[in-house]
């Protein structure tokens, strides 16, 4: 398994939808900034918002374990191997992520319970 490099590409945030459904003074997404980066494997990194981490595992995981070789979703959704964009699911103010394998090693950091 290999670690997956997590870029915070972009913090939207929704004015219109924001002024209808969200609570008074609501901004972009107060725990990330674009330009964080965070290395993951098989658990979320430090720092990484819960929810966000609950939407990109799934990405994470393939690409930790070699489906950085080839194109997700047939290649019709990214056109370079090894990449997602990926967002989370705040609907009023998401974030946009990029994906990428590396061929870091991953290595645990704990001792497993058998």
């Amino acid at each position: 398994m290999n670690k997956v490099k997590i870029t915070v590409l972009k913090t939207t945030f929704d004015k219109s939808l924001a002024e209808e459904y969200g609570a008074e003074g609501l901004t972009a997404c107060p725990m990330m900034r674009e330009g964080q980066i965070f290395y993951a494997d098989y658990a979320k990194p430090e720092g990484l918002c819960d929810e966000a981490w609950k939407v990109i595992y799934q990405y994470v995981f393939a690409l930790a374990h070699g489906s950085g070789d080839g194109l997700f979703y047939y290649g019709d959704w990214i056109r370079k191997p090894g990449v997602a964009i990926c967002s989370c699911n705040d609907g009023l103010r998401p974030v946009i992520f990029k994906l990428e394998a590396t061929d870091e090693k991953s290595e645990l950091d704990y001792t497993p319970v058998r």
